[in-house]
């Protein structure tokens, strides 16, 4: 006899006009997790890679870059997907531009010329 009373209080839940209700809680919090998800991971990561897309367009001749791997080096050929970098004197490497991963904060590297005077 408890029971049948516990089965027919649950089914009288579900069928109360209120069920729209029910739907609204169901979807505002789905809501604010896409909101929080789209403004902590989605948006931040999309607006840098924006910024490095950039960044690898206009790089240029002598600029000093550090890859992906951490190496620096400074660019003495521009290709449009391959870039040849100079790593020490008479050291070129061809790599693929993708793999740049930003423009070294170090500065230009100094020449012998540059050196010497």
């Amino acid at each position: 006899m408890f029971f049948e009373g516990v089965a027919w209080a649950q089914a009288a839940g579900g069928a109360a006009p209120g069920g729209e209700q029910t739907l609204l809680t169901t979807i505002v919090p789905l809501a604010a997790i896409f909101a929080v998800f789209y403004f902590l991971l989605i948006r931040p990561q999309t607006k840098k890679a924006k910024e490095h897309s950039e960044m690898l367009n206009e790089l240029k001749r002598n600029d000093e870059i550090i890859t992906t791997g951490g190496i620096i080096g400074r660019i003495t050929e521009l290709g449009d997907k391959v870039v040849t970098i100079e790593l020490a004197p008479n050291v070129r490497v061809r790599m693929e531009r993708s793999q740049i991963a930003s423009l070294s904060p170090y500065g230009k590297t100094q020449t012998k010329k540059e050196k010497s005077e």
